[in-house]
């Protein structure tokens, strides 16, 4: 060890000696001592260290102690061509993520609008809670072909039973649970006959969800048919659940859950 790197390790001993200082500087300049110790004039230190050594035991550190990182060799700067290049690299793959975010939505947006455009072709698949494996047949009616027997039920003329119109449950008014549920039901008959004397009607006959063989009989929605009414192309039991007269009723294949009725609390 030369003359100065001893006289730098005995000016750490000497401020260690002291009660002056702080717990970080302390633990620094132990350090340091340790690193003298080893290396002797070989000891690396950052500029940093170098200035913070200076600070505590004062003087100058010796010159052959190498500041880290004094040896490495500032970059030269990138070529004009090796910049410009980077950049449309990076704007190719910016475009790149952008085609195939745009593809990936535009193709769901496609997906959607055709299993929409498969619904409305086929109705009876999703606003009937009854099985509508069949479609039996659709007809162009008016008022005067069939009476509204309340909100949910009509009888077309001529026919034995009536027919219960699927997709929605509304009030009774002929054997309610509270009067509160006998005023909607007679508010729900009222507003179906409102509104099929004002519209393009269509009757569209289903399948009712029942056990097989038992269509047709009293152990098969009470005897009656099952149907789809629809006003200018909307289903009627849409309306009446948006006006809050009606409560949805999805069946199963072969059965229906208890009709809901909530109005009574």
């Amino acid at each position: 060890m030369d003359s100065q790197t001893a006289s730098l390790l005995a000016r750490i001993n000497a401020a260690l000696a002291t009660a002056r200082l702080s717990a970080w500087q302390r633990s620094f300049l132990s350090d340091m001592r340790s690193r003298l110790t080893r290396y002797g004039s070989n000891t690396r230190l950052s500029e940093k260290q170098r200035r913070k050594l200076e600070e505590i035991v004062g003087g100058n550190t010796p010159l052959n102690v190498i500041p880290l990182g004094a040896s490495k060799k500032a970059k030269p700067p990138l070529h004009w061509q090796q910049r410009k290049r980077s950049f449309i690299e990076r704007e190719g793959r910016w475009w790149a993520r952008r085609f195939l975010r745009d593809f990936a939505f535009a193709t769901a947006l496609f997906a959607i609008i055709l299993t929409y455009s498969a619904f409305e072709k086929m109705p009876w698949l999703w606003s009937s809670p009854f099985r509508t494996s069949e479609r039996t047949y659709a007809r162009t009616v008016d008022q005067r072909t069939f009476s509204v027997t309340d909100g949910d039920t009509i009888r077309v003329k001529g026919e034995a039973t009536g027919t219960r119109l699927v997709g929605f449950n509304t009030p009774e008014k002929f054997s309610p649970k509270c009067d509160h549920e006998r005023e909607l039901g007679n508010r729900a008959s009222a507003r179906l006959e409102e509104i099929v004397s004002k519209s393009s009607l269509q009757l569209t006959k289903v399948a009712c969800s029942c056990a097989p063989g038992t269509e047709g009989t009293d152990r098969c929605n009470y005897g009656r048919s099952c149907g789809i009414l629809r006003a200018d192309g909307r289903d009627v039991g849409e309306i009446l659940i948006s006006e809050g007269l009606a409560a949805p009723f999805v069946c199963g294949p072969t059965g229906c859950p208890p009709t809901p009725r909530p109005w009574c609390g």
